[in-house]
């Protein structure tokens, strides 16, 4: 996701100084099926594993590491292609991608031929944001309304618009349209043209989609003083992830690819927890800000190459 160089979300500037460390990955723990033929993977920065040492493909934040590279590793493939980058949206999957007018990457879709047989697609998340920065302005926002409304919920009050109704003798908050909600029921049929375009130029082959790991945890009260959001508002961009997660696995199944469950594994290891495999705002281990770190790449990787051997 995200000098005269073309701009990257908030997220990704605040954590690329912490790439330069070198950690040390394995190969996903799971037995893997064999070598499946032609490998491409595609999608956005948790995908392409943002900040995670060692990193490569310039503007992409692209890591030998992630999970495409260690699911890769894992089923010893022959032929394998990483067309990953940061701050992807499903357009770019399609199209190319650019930044500020300068091209970042080209359509990831042009790395998929008639011989791929397993591709691995992360990808919707940065269609939650309004501008070029994708997710990045609605962190911001998020982070922002928490510094002058610290005890409330400032984020959810900006995108789940409402108002107050007189009823039984009691004003009661009635519950409007949801900007962000809005935004991901907006993705499900690009998402869906997407994998139909997919499918269209790799008829043969095996599409995995994934959804995105517990950023944060089910108790929100672990994050008071860990994140710079607000704990209320916590509670609302948790519920946002599942529906993002919900629509990209049901548009998945719509149009035959598979959906591969990354929230769970990670679950208690969250952002706010003492052992992270998804990092907060101030990484503790090298990676960009809210996105995995080493062990939630090897994380993601074991969760794909099990629905692989499935």
């Amino acid at each position: 996701m995200l000098s005269h160089a073309p701009r990257r979300p908030l997220a990704l500037i605040a954590g690329l100084a912490l790439a330069a460390s070198v950690t040390v990955l394995t190969a996903p723990s799971a037995h893997a099926a064999g070598d499946p033929g032609q490998f491409v993977a595609l999608g956005d920065s948790y995908a392409a594993a943002a900040g995670v040492p060692d990193q490569y493909a310039g503007l992409c934040l692209r890591s030998d590491h992630n999970y495409g590279h260690l699911l890769a590793a894992a089923l010893n493939v022959t032929a394998y292609t990483d067309a990953t980058c940061a701050a992807a949206k499903i357009k770019d999957i399609t199209g190319a991608q650019t930044d500020a007018g300068i091209r970042v990457n080209d359509p990831q879709l042009n790395a998929v031929s008639a011989d791929t047989r397993l591709i691995t697609l992360g990808i919707g998340g940065n269609d939650l944001g309004s501008s070029d920065l994708g997710i990045g302005d609605v962190i911001a926002t998020c982070i922002a309304g928490a510094v002058v409304n610290p005890s409330g919920t400032p984020c959810h009050d900006v995108y789940a618009h409402g108002h107050w109704t007189w009823s039984n003798w009691s004003w009661t908050w009635a519950y409007g349209n949801d900007t962000l909600v809005d935004r991901i029921n907006a993705a499900a049929p690009n998402l869906a043209g997407t994998l139909q375009q997919i499918r269209a130029k790799a008829p043969q082959a095996r599409i995995l989609v994934l959804g995105y790991p517990a950023l944060l945890p089910d108790d929100s009260r672990t994050c008071a003083g860990r994140l710079p959001v607000t704990v209320g508002d916590v509670t609302y961009l948790r519920g946002i992830l599942a529906d993002l997660n919900t629509m990209i696995a049901t548009t998945a199944a719509a149009n035959g690819a598979s959906y591969v469950d990354t929230l769970t594994p990670p679950r208690g290891h969250d952002a706010c927890s003492a052992d992270p495999w998804i990092e907060g705002a101030l990484p503790s281990q090298p990676a960009v800000p809210f996105h995995p770190n080493a062990t939630g790449e090897q994380v993601m990787a074991d969760a794909v190459l099990a629905a692989v051997n499935s």
